[in-house]
């Protein structure tokens, strides 16, 4: 009992510390720009001083109280998302051409199962369109993990911004992700 009241204890506090607000300069006009989360809404929201703080929407997300949040990066802001075994993060920043606050880069990583099998991580640069997987096996026949050479690929996905982004997009470049692992895993086994 008295470990769960501390582990209760603990998430609440980790939850009071995390900020769902951030006050950055996105637009590069020296005023502070908001970007938030809104648990309620399960969206995150922009407010751009050059374009009168009027809020930009995301599309609805799958928010977690205990693993989502946001926070400020060198060029303008990440969403992320960190479970048990696996996690990613998107990055945004803003388009001064477009004046629309930009998704250009998503990473994820995966731990695997006990053996670790499939763990490792990758990035896709959405600018220009680079993808770099570095992952592990697990091989039966040696009981140990094995890692695969870097998997360097153009991803190609089209512009989104954060008034159109939702998990989908994501979700599209894990599955491709693990395309690639499955394909180089199964090239790894046939060498033996």
């Amino acid at each position: 009992m008295l470990i769960g009241l501390f582990s209760i204890s603990l998430s609440a506090s980790a939850q009071e510390n995390r900020s769902d607000t951030l006050y950055t300069d996105l637009d590069h006009d020296l005023i502070k720009d908001v970007i938030t989360i809104d648990r309620q809404s399960s969206v995150i929201i922009c407010k751009l001083s050059t374009q009168k703080f009027k809020s930009i929407r995301s599309l609805e997300l799958e928010l977690d109280p205990s693993s989502s949040g946001i926070r400020k990066t060198k060029s303008g802001f990440e969403y992320y998302n960190n479970w048990m075994r696996s996690g990613y993060a998107c990055q945004f920043r803003y388009n001064p051409k477009e004046k629309q606050v930009q998704l250009i880069g998503m990473s994820r990583y995966e731990l695997g199962p006990a053996s670790n099998d499939g763990s490792g991580e990758s990035s896709v640069n959405l600018l220009t369109h680079d993808y770099i997987g570095n992952w592990n096996y697990f091989d039966n026949n040696k009981m140990k993990l094995i890692p695969i050479p870097s998997i360097k690929k153009k991803m190609i996905f089209s512009t989104v911004y954060l008034s159109k982004y939702s998990e989908k997009t994501f979700y599209k470049y894990q599955d491709w992700c693990t395309q690639l692992f499955e394909k180089a895993k199964a090239k790894m086994l046939q060498k033996g």
